[in-house]
């Protein structure tokens, strides 16, 4: 049974606007998928605000730079596969075009300060990844040029395979910056698909202040920086890798065996001091004056020797389950009265750990009526969850999760739902599930406690615009509202 909501329908004239439509059409051309999140994309930044005049790009950040593979060099011996020079950014895309633009100062430069650094992805729509390359602009580059093969490294320096898997929560990939790169740069973050012909081009502009190698050879591979507290029995390993693969000859594991040790600042330091004691070529620590490399209780910097051939480390937790965790419902009445709708359904969480809490509630078709999320102490907590819903029976699912991430509890319990319906029928609560928005999907607003039917193809792809820089489209609030929904 689909929600409903109290109110006759009323057909409400609209404009079109021509602009905003061809930009609409031709943007459903392109597919969206995803962006570089960190350090922002060049799109990115367009849609924060940083970049100015950046065309569709300010609406589409997860849209540019798509094109066929093969960067730099072509796939199967086919010559210059990939993106056209000076049509890098874009990826040959009009709507996006403006991205192709460059010089010294047209666009916002991200400032970094650590070579060793995480780059991370966003995806919109997710695919397989054969590999993730990250490419950067050759020593002496002219910024004032537009950006072609010539303009960067004919490699990239750092690459991670993909293995043709999907990327769960979005990709978060540690690589070490050249030495010989300082100032003004362009790293063009490549996502080659693994069902596609096509990869995603993603240029990053920044400007690097990070020292490079410290005296001696020792390059900067990485870091230790602890936050998570560690229980007796939890394993925590530094993860050597060179540009083959992991080196396992330089990676080390160590074993928490007493609650001190455990301590986030305390277990840095064994695993420092771990390290340390194993290799000669490899060193955990902060450095003097002098160029000593110290442990610390605290965060810890990882260097390593070229022989080592180790380029980059990451420090893996292997934490066991909480098995004394627990968490369930109480105070759940088996029944709550709907009024015109809605109603306010109080109970409360009993947790024995400090949790982050999500509790769920669901109609008979398993749709989502009602949420709240809260991060709530040991002991029992009230919940208060708004509900949007018919009469009927229902599901409440209560899920915790101890704050250190290692162990989850479920709680579901049956509820029933009574009074008085609305008389509407509505898919979502606005913007929920916006990604799914088709002509004659039937939003409540809840700014308004409006019912609103996105208009048919065309206009119903602005129903899915919706966000910091497009929410003009927004139900009954937006600016252009009429131009995508009609009020019932």
């Amino acid at each position: 049974m689909k929600n409903n909501f109290n109110k006759s329908k009323v057909l409400t004239g609209c404009t079109t606007s021509l602009v905003l439509l061809s930009t609409m059409m031709t943007s459903q051309d392109v597919l969206a998928h995803g962006y570089l999140d960190v350090p922002p994309s060049r799109a990115l930044l367009c849609q924060k605000g940083d970049n100015k005049n950046c065309g569709g790009a300010q609406y589409e950040p997860q849209s540019t730079g798509e094109t066929f593979k093969g960067f730099p060099n072509g796939v199967g011996g086919a010559p210059l596969q990939g993106p056209v020079d000076g049509k890098i950014a874009s990826g040959g895309h009009a709507l996006f075009s403006a991205l192709d633009a460059q010089s010294a100062t047209r666009w916002h430069l991200t400032e970094i300060k650590d070579r060793n650094i995480d780059f991370q992805w966003r995806y919109t729509a997710v695919h397989p990844a054969t590999k993730h390359e990250y490419f950067i602009t050759h020593d002496g580059w002219n910024p004032n040029e537009a950006l072609k093969r010539a303009s960067f490294d004919s490699t990239p320096f750092c690459t991670v395979e993909g293995a043709n898997q999907v990327p769960v929560g979005g990709a978060k990939h540690n690589c070490v910056i050249p030495d010989s790169k300082s100032g003004h740069h362009v790293i063009l973050a490549v996502w080659t698909v693994g069902d596609t012909d096509n990869a995603f081009y993603d240029p990053a502009d920044v400007n690097i202040l990070a020292e490079a190698a410290l005296p001696g050879g020792w390059q900067p591979v990485g870091s230790i920086t602890p936050a998570t507290p560690l229980l007796m029995g939890d394993k925590v390993k530094a993860r050597a890798f060179s540009a083959s693969g992991e080196s396992t000859e330089y990676s080390v594991e160590i074993r928490i065996d007493n609650a001190e040790v455990g301590k986030p600042e305390n277990w840095s330091f064994k695993l420092a001091e771990a390290i340390n004691n194993a290799h000669s070529v490899i060193r955990a620590g902060i450095r003097d004056n002098d160029g000593n490399i110290t442990p610390v209780e605290g965060t810890n910097r990882l260097y390593a020797q070229k022989e080592s051939g180790v380029t980059r480390y990451e420090v893996q937790l292997d934490m066991q389950e909480d098995a004394g965790a627990s968490m369930e419902i109480s105070s759940l009445q088996p029944e709550y009265v709907l009024d015109k709708g809605r109603v306010s359904m109080v109970f409360a969480a009993q947790t024995n750990r400090r949790m982050n809490l999500e509790a769920t509630l669901f109609d008979e078709k398993n749709k989502q009526v009602g949420v709240v999320s809260k991060t709530v102490a040991e002991g029992s907590t009230n919940l208060n969850l708004d509900v949007r819903s018919a009469p009927g029976a229902h599901t409440l699912t209560l899920v915790g999760t101890t704050e250190d991430g290692r162990t989850t509890r479920q709680d579901t319990q049956a509820v029933t739902l009574t009074g008085e319906g609305a008389g509407i029928e509505y898919d979502f609560v606005f913007p929920e599930g916006i990604s799914d928005y088709t002509a004659g999907t039937k939003v409540l607003q809840p700014k308004t406690d409006e019912v609103f039917e996105c208009k048919p193809f065309p206009a119903s792809g602005y129903c899915k615009q919706y966000g910091p820089t497009s929410n003009g489209f927004e139900p009954g609030v937006g600016a252009s509202w009429q131009s995508a929904w009609d009020k019932l």
